[in-house]
């Protein structure tokens, strides 16, 4: 004997469970300082074109690596950039010449957001909130440290 399931109206309850869930994946940004469809600039994949740094003699160089950064339109944010010399890279964001860190992004403002790190290659990096500067030109992003003692700069093409 073969027997059939009913099929239960949709319910009020129900719906309320799906929007509550839904909101809850809703980018963090709801801040009126941010410019209408700023966020949505954001989402998508992009292939690093250039990184800049200051290297041991307090001189910007161009450095040797390659990456991909993804931000999700819910508010997610992975970053991965590889040296082409395992020794090369920032201490504090690389090991072994690898960097690779996830987590949630809110766009603060019209010129920053925060990247609040969850998971990280270098572990002291996990938990921490990473204050950047961005700007837009055309298909780039580009991107800076917030922290005056840092100097780096990446720029980033969407792909």
């Amino acid at each position: 004997m073969v027997r059939r399931q009913m099929r239960r109206p949709f319910s009020a309850g129900i719906l309320a469970v799906a929007m509550v869930a839904m909101a809850a994946g809703l980018p963090a940004s709801t801040d009126s300082s941010v410019p209408p469809g700023v966020q949505d600039q954001f989402a998508g994949a992009w292939s690093l074109v250039s990184l800049e740094e200051e290297g041991a003699d307090g001189k910007i160089h161009q450095a040797d690596c390659t990456g991909m950064l993804v931000f999700t339109g819910d508010g997610h944010m992975s970053v991965q950039v590889m040296y082409r010399d395992p020794k090369a890279g920032p201490v504090q964001y690389s090991l072994g010449g690898y960097e690779s860190s996830f987590g949630r992004y809110e766009v603060n403002d019209a010129r920053t957001f925060t990247f609040y790190v969850e998971g990280a290659l270098v572990r002291t990096l996990i938990g921490t909130k990473l204050r950047r500067v961005y700007e837009f030109e055309g298909k780039q992003l580009i991107v800076k440290s917030a922290n005056p003692g840092e100097h780096w700069k990446v720029v980033w093409q969407h792909n």
